[in-house]
């Protein structure tokens, strides 16, 4: 079992940064690729962001390709989501997931169905 907890979430003006963390634990000598997804309302849940467990290959949504940048420190089992030049439509919940199981494709290409377990969520909320 993996325990996935998100921090770091907030409000904030169009046009300025925020850092979600997320830290997974619990698998001794687990080595997760993690990701980050995201659910506005009334929408469904979409791809973020994710990184591979050593942190040498990433991949984007192109909405926020340029803008956000995903990084991990794995002494501290901790993935960040660096978020600048926030827009309103990036509002929404986020949410962090690891990949135990999932293929290596399925999950870097951003599938949800890649990934084992996920946090309960934190608000990103871009005010105009």
């Amino acid at each position: 079992q993996v325990q996935v907890v998100e921090s770091g979430g907030g409000s904030v003006q169009a046009g300025g940064s925020l850092r979600l963390s997320c830290t997974a634990s619990g698998r001794t000598g687990g080595r997760y690729t993690m990701g980050w997804f995201r659910q506005a309302p009334g929408k469904e849940r979409v791809f973020v962001a994710v990184i591979d467990w050593s942190g040498g290959t990433t991949n984007y949504a192109d909405s926020v390709n340029g803008r956000f940048t995903i990084s991990r420190d794995n002494a501290e089992n901790t993935v960040y989501l660096h978020m600048n030049s926030l827009r309103p439509e990036d509002t929404a919940v986020y949410y962090c997931a690891a990949s135990v199981y999932g293929p290596y494709q399925t999950v870097m290409a951003g599938d949800p169905r890649g990934y084992d377990y996920w946090g309960q969520g934190t608000q990103v909320t871009v005010s105009s």
